[in-house]
């Protein structure tokens, strides 16, 4: 940039996930701190392309740190994949005199970015935000946290009753190209067996492990399944096949869904969101572009963001072993 720059964008696109209001937050502040408007950006790339802005300053983003969702709401815009449609985004940004764009959201969020920074060399910045971990170049993204903190209350729950009435449990999480929320949950809840999409372990060895199971005197057991593991159509199709072929398993399934989306912030995504927010604004002052903001060994990083979307996330191995042996 060859210039500083005095107006800056935020927006949100993709899932929702917990979090993003704080990082809303953390980047209006920041540009107030440093002398910088800002302008919220309505449903994304859709809101960019209608000129749905909306002025923001410190006092705007007040009480909201602690929401869950977004208050600039989210939407994912086919009309954006489009070259007309991102020359009327062009043109609105120009309009409101906005620089620079702080872009939170998951790959498809920083895909589109990429594509309008390529065309318009349009500086922007890249905040993952994405319950599903599933980002390259962060250890964690927002929202994660507090999902995990979501689906390891509701195993909880549902292992009082699946004792109670000596049940096996499929509990489907969501993941639908990524294991993490599954793979940890199942640990923190001590799950019997966990599904997840990079570990295909097959229908003989899921039903050896709960053979197993019954025979160690377990007279109920968790499963926990991600939403993309690929050992059966869907979880349905598992608890029939198991009922098929363990009858003496009284099998149920819940489908936590969309609840994992919801509710407040966790105390580490909400100071994540901050400081990602702080690096974000002054990451677009030093001149920079086309990064995502990313957390490794408790420290802030830049990840191009052509990488961030290329690059493939990787699953923990030491987490799948203690998984193996603690469902022993």
């Amino acid at each position: 940039m060859s210039k500083k720059v005095s107006r800056i964008g935020v927006m949100t696109s993709g899932g929702d996930a917990p979090g993003m209001n704080a990082a809303i937050r953390s980047v209006v502040r920041a540009c107030a701190y440093h002398e910088v408007e800002c302008v919220g950006i309505y449903r994304g790339y859709q809101g960019m392309i209608e000129g749905d802005f909306t002025d923001m300053d410190a006092r705007s983003v007040r009480g909201i740190i602690n929401k869950g969702g977004t208050i600039l709401k989210s939407a994912r815009s086919k009309q954006f994949m489009t070259p007309d449609g991102r020359k009327k985004a062009y043109r609105h940004l120009m309009a409101k005199g906005i620089e620079a764009l702080v872009l939170i959201g998951g790959d498809g969020t920083f895909t589109g970015g990429m594509v309008f920074n390529e065309e318009y060399k349009f500086p922007v910045i890249g905040i993952p935000g994405t319950i599903d971990n599933d980002i390259y170049g962060t250890a964690y993204t927002l929202g994660y946290d507090t999902a995990l903190n979501t689906v390891v209350e509701a195993i909880d729950k549902i292992r009082d009753t699946a004792s109670s009435h000596d049940r096996l449990f499929f509990i489907e999480v969501m993941g639908r190209d990524a294991g993490d929320i599954a793979l940890n949950s199942g640990i923190a809840g001590g799950a019997e067996e966990i599904l997840i999409p990079e570990e295909d372990i097959g229908l003989d060895v899921l039903l050896d492990s709960l053979k197993k199971s019954k025979s160690s005197g377990k007279s109920s057991s968790i499963v926990v399944v991600a939403e993309g593991d690929k050992i059966g159509k869907n979880v349905f199709e598992l608890k029939d096949y198991v009922e098929e072929n363990l009858p003496l398993y009284d099998v149920r399934v819940s489908v936590l869904g969309h609840m994992q989306r919801g509710g407040a912030p966790s105390c580490y995504d909400r100071v994540l969101a901050s400081r990602m927010g702080v690096k974000a604004v002054e990451t677009l002052l030093e001149g920079k572009s086309n990064f995502m903001v990313g957390i490794n060994n408790n420290k802030l990083d830049l990840t191009p963001l052509d990488k961030a979307v290329k690059g493939t996330h990787q699953i923990n191995k030491e987490l799948l072993r203690v998984a193996d042996i603690m469902s022993t």
